[in-house]
């Protein structure tokens, strides 16, 4: 899932997503493409989340990381603590599966919010602007289910919101972002309580994009997907069943093959696999969709971006493997943990050129792609067992 912090007072341009994530991006102006080349730096060597976001926590005009119970201070990454709510995780696991950033009651200061494990507490920490000390723990969701939960403006207020389910009452929702200065409480709208089609704590994929061409962006699931009403505020959206493959990670809308349609991309979150779904609309039915595979280089591509590196114009991927994520127990665990970009050649025959960034670190269950020392190249931020990692891309 792709975390980033924006002033919640603009409207944010978004790409097509499934959060860990949107992927927000400066716009890498009037230049040539870049090689897409990085150089690594180790923010630290330690486990601390398998999560990432970033923003400009104190203020000082330069892009910090946050992961896990920490944050950390550019350009020279001097760790800070926001809480020590996981200072002890379970073993094996760390709970912060997902970190996001956003200025949550609008002061001006970037929050930090953090999902627990899978079906447990989401929760926001407020930044004391500046002061010393460890920053207020509020609630947002005592039992928030997915894997992949999606940090996006669904509403298009300027406001970023969560898209995820309810673990205990088995409901997919999506919960709207506090808009007005002061206030913190997150609205639950409902998007289905349907039994047969509910998703559970640990539901793999799930993405946002418009499926159908009407313009709003839609709820994506490996069974279907659930279409938006013109009111996104209203409950109980239409579902569309659809086979989009086994347990996946990320879920993206682009029009792969350029005939007009929406295709859907992702890969296995714990075996081997990137792919696309191509849509074959049939008048009167619902439309069929073809798998077409991408790569099998590598396993637990547990979460997935879409960014342009390169500056050609078309979105590629980003993904790797996370590093151990059930613990030595799923295919080709003890392989590289490698983070890949997959360079997206359109035409009859469309390729996805696969270029290798780095081979010991690879991804989390969410990781940042965006410009954070403002050269206008997208660059990655990635937390996990091997440590977190920011890799600059290079001209």
């Amino acid at each position: 899932m792709i975390a980033s912090c924006r002033s919640p007072r603009l409207l944010l341009p978004f790409f097509l997503t499934a959060g860990l994530f949107s992927t927000l991006l400066q716009p890498a102006a009037a230049q040539s493409p870049s090689s897409g080349n990085f150089s690594k730096h180790t923010v630290s060597p330690v486990f601390v989340s398998e999560g990432a976001a970033v923003g400009d926590v104190n203020r000082d005009g330069q892009i910090d990381i946050l992961a896990g119970a920490y944050w950390y201070e550019a350009p020279r990454w001097q760790r800070h603590t926001i809480h020590g709510d996981t200072l002890d995780p379970v073993k094996g696991y760390s709970t912060t599966f997902l970190n996001f950033c956003a200025d949550v009651n609008n002061d001006g200061w970037p929050d930090l919010i953090r999902f627990d494990v899978p079906g447990e507490a989401c929760v926001w920490y407020e930044n004391p602007g500046g002061a010393q000390g460890l920053w207020a723990r509020h609630g947002i969701m005592a039992h928030a289910g997915i894997e992949t939960p999606l940090f996006t403006d669904v509403d298009l207020d300027g406001h970023l919101d969560i898209i995820c389910n309810d673990a205990e009452k088995k409901e997919v929702i999506w919960l709207k972002g506090p808009s007005v200065t002061g206030r913190t409480d997150w609205e639950r709208i409902l998007i289905s309580n349907d039994p047969e089609r509910s998703t559970h704590r640990y539901t793999h994929g799930i993405g946002w994009g418009d499926v159908n061409g009407d313009g709003r962006k839609d709820v994506i699931t490996r069974i279907g997907w659930w279409e938006a009403p013109a009111n996104v505020t209203r409950p109980n959206w239409t579902f569309h069943a659809a086979d989009l493959g086994p347990d996946c990670a990320n879920m993206f809308v682009q029009d792969v093959d350029g005939d007009g349609d929406a295709d859907v991309l992702s890969s296995s979150a714990h075996d081997y696999g990137i792919w696309w779904y191509e849509q074959q609309k049939q008048p009167g039915t619902e439309p069929a969709w073809t798998k077409h595979e991408i790569s099998r280089l590598f396993s637990q591509s547990h979460a997935m971006a879409m960014a342009d590196i390169n500056g050609d114009g078309q979105q590629d991927i980003i993904t790797g493997k996370r590093y151990f994520a059930h613990n030595e127990k799923d295919p080709g665990a003890f392989e590289p943990a490698v983070l890949y970009w997959f360079e997206f050649r359109p035409g009859a025959a469309q390729r996805w050129v696969p270029h290798q960034i780095d081979n010991n670190s690879g991804i989390g269950n969410s990781f940042v792609v965006q410009d954070i020392n403002k050269d206008g190249l997208p660059d990655i931020i990635v937390s996990n067992k091997k440590g977190v990692y920011f890799f600059e891309q290079l001209r």
